[in-house]
């Protein structure tokens, strides 16, 4: 009779046959925890450097511009616990489960409450276990494990009952090796992302006058004009009768809009999203009527964010929500992107209230100043660039999202 294979992934590089074996984690290796004393009198600027699990990413470590580092004596005092190349460092308090590997720049560093994990070479690699580590399989159990009393911690007692699927080292390296370069894909993506990102910061800045002066660092050629300067206020109107959002809700009637639909740009809808009678709709509009082009801001709870409105159909808003109109002189399009000037959110944050919830009143907008170019051709260039660049960057942001989505689609087949 034909023997059944068992335990064997679905998805396999060609030529290994035999079935995965299953181990607890405890019997792959060595696994201790990192330090949980306190050491902040012993940060310097250079010694061991401290790793934290908020250093820990997939696969990575990423420790920002001013990394942590333990003076020699406290380090010499816990030779110990120094992690050594191929340590599987895991993620114990916070975004648990998560996981990356020592390598030389790391080694002889130490970990803050963290878990490591020192692989016994001849029954696992160390980038096959972090590999699966870092599967949603793992982390559904370590957030499964952790949370069952209440607890936020991925305790050692929990982690001792992983169980690690472990085909030959030959299938691990052919695995952990495909999933690194999917890796560094998404990493170079991250980064050209995060470049856009920066460049289009300083844009903002450079592109829009400096306080106290009339015209901007960089300009499109052609213009020279000096920018006009005014309040808000007498540069576009307001809408100011939105619904304080006490009405009762209806299934089928007209959106409510609330400062929590604007985000990164855009207006973004879900399910928990409330709607409203028609009947309540038509009382509300009968003052007012939205019209596309209207530009979003929030005032009240996260201040500053903004998009456009390109449909107001069915759309009605809480007054978390400024409604800006821009007149004759100005377009939505560069409104919207001076809105999003580290100048202007400053003034909103100075004219914050200081009230239970912060909020921004209307009277207090219509007094910030505000500067355009008098010519409707060079506000046009400057809201398309914007418009071009956070085009972009949603396009990055996707491909992301994308090849993740990817990843974590193979990742459930490539381990049983």
């Amino acid at each position: 009779m034909k023997q059944v294979k068992k335990n064997i992934p679905r998805l396999r590089f060609p030529g290994f046959i035999d079935d995965w074996e299953q181990h607890k984690v405890t019997e792959l290796g060595e696994i201790y925890i990192g330090l949980v004393t306190t050491m902040t009198s012993h940060y310097t600027d250079q010694g061991a450097l401290l790793i934290r699990n908020s250093d820990i990413k997939d696969g990575r470590f990423e420790f920002g511009d001013n990394p942590i580092y333990l003076d020699d004596e406290f380090a010499k005092q816990n030779a110990s616990r120094k992690h050594k190349v191929g340590d599987v460092i895991t993620v114990h308090t916070g975004d648990i489960g998560t996981s990356s590997v020592i390598t030389e720049k790391e080694a002889g560093s130490i970990g803050f409450a963290t878990i490591v994990t020192r692989p016994n070479k001849d029954k696992i690699t160390s980038d096959y276990l972090c590999a699966y580590l870092n599967t949603d399989t793992h982390k559904n159990f370590a957030m499964n494990i952790s949370t069952g009393d209440g607890r936020n911690n991925y305790n050692l007692k929990d982690y001792y009952e992983c169980v690690v699927p472990v085909p030959s080292i030959d299938e691990q390296k052919k695995i952990s090796s495909f999933i690194d370069g999917l890796n560094n894909l998404i990493i170079l993506h991250q980064r050209k992302l995060d470049q856009i990102k920066e460049y289009r910061n300083g844009m903002l800045q450079k592109m829009f006058p400096k306080e106290g002066e009339t015209v901007p660092e960089v300009r499109f050629a052609g213009y020279t004009d000096d920018w006009e300067q005014r309040k808000l206020g007498e540069s576009l109107s307001f809408l100011k009768d939105g619904t304080h959002g006490t009405h009762a809700d209806s299934i089928e009637g007209p959106l409510l809009l609330s400062a929590k639909n604007i985000k990164g740009g855009n207006i973004i809808w879900d399910d928990s999203d409330r709607r409203i009678s028609q009947e309540e709709y038509n009382k509300i509009h009968s003052n007012f009527s939205l019209k596309a082009g209207d530009v979003l801001l929030t005032i009240v709870g996260s201040i500053g964010e903004t998009a456009i409105l390109r449909d107001s159909t069915g759309l009605t808003f809480q007054r978390s929500v400024a409604f800006l109109r821009p007149c004759d002189k100005v377009l939505s399009e560069f409104l919207h992107t001076a809105i999003q000037t580290p100048a202007f959110q400053k003034e909103l944050e100075s004219r914050k209230s200081t009230s239970a919830q912060p909020g921004i009143y209307l009277g207090d907008l219509a007094e910030m100043p505000f500067s355009f170019p008098t010519q409707i051709e060079e506000q046009g260039q400057i809201g398309g660039f914007f418009e071009m660049l956070d085009e972009t960057i949603t396009l990055h942001q996707r491909k992301i999202e994308a090849m993740k989505e990817y990843k974590k689609g193979l990742l459930q087949q490539m381990f049983v």
